[in-house]
């Protein structure tokens, strides 16, 4: 940090397996990716190049390269890997994360509908190529998913080789487990919470009330994802204590756990 301040909660330090803040790139060019790690990458733990958007952005390997000089793992969204498995192309999705280095694989069903086995048959499959990250929730906002499904989907997908699983909300944190207004389905986070380890949760939180629920809740190390790049500095304010939202959270206590 640029000076010293006390009753700051500590962060875990990078390479952080907790506490991580997952960005979503939805469309950065190779400059605009340079600019935003040289100010934000000691508070980026993983990269998600969104939905389909590495099919179609120019220069994609120039512009992991920026992402890679930084040591930061990078994945393409889940909805690409759902747009290979309907068309019947699991093997050539393997090849394509071959092909341009990532190591790290979203498993989603978010648009379309695998059943639970075979999808937790593609995670331990792909166990063997890398880091499985895998979603939970639907992104049709009329599919509610009851609490108890989720923590049985979460704890399926983590036995079959998961490193994290993903709370879905989509870009607009409208979904899943938000409702349509962007509110916390509070019941459902804390029903979660009782069965499946926080630090095994990346809960998608785009915008700065739901990020602010969770950093209440669980602390400045929880699990955050779907940041906008934009918003990371902000968010790692938020975190600990620098901006009005938590301004009182962490002051006369000894961390933020």
């Amino acid at each position: 940090m640029n000076f010293n301040l006390s009753q700051i909660p500590e962060r875990f330090q990078s390479p952080r397996t907790a506490g991580v803040t997952m960005v979503m790139d939805k469309g950065l060019s190779v400059e605009e990716a340079k600019n935003f790690l040289s100010v934000a990458h000691p508070h980026v733990d993983i990269i998600k190049l969104g939905f389909g958007t590495s099919f179609v952005t120019p220069n994609l390997k120039e512009k992991l390269e920026v992402y890679r000089s930084y040591d930061l793992p990078i994945y393409f969204g889940g909805t690409l890997f759902e747009a290979f498995l309907i068309r019947n192309q699991f093997d050539d999705y393997i090849a394509v994360c071959k092909e341009f280095g990532i190591s790290y694989m979203e498993v989603s069903d978010g648009s379309i509908t695998i059943p639970h086995a075979e999808k937790c048959g593609y995670i331990e499959k792909l166990t063997k190529y890398g880091t499985v990250l895998s979603e939970v929730g639907s992104k049709d906002a009329e599919h509610i998913i009851p609490p108890y499904k989720w923590i049985e989907l979460m704890r399926a997908e983590l036995a079959a080789g998961a490193t994290y699983v993903i709370a879905e909300a989509r870009e607009a944190g409208n979904v899943g487990i938000y409702r349509g207004s962007g509110e916390v389905r509070e019941g459902l986070v804390q029903e979660i919470l009782t069965q499946i380890p926080g630090e095994k949760i990346i809960w998608e939180a785009p915008q700065k009330a739901q990020q602010l629920y969770f950093i209440e809740l669980l602390g400045c190390n929880v699990n955050l994802g779907n940041i906008a790049p934009t918003e990371v500095i902000p968010l790692e304010a938020m975190r600990i204590g620098l901006r009005g939202d938590t301004f009182h959270l962490f002051l006369n206590k000894v961390t933020g756990q």
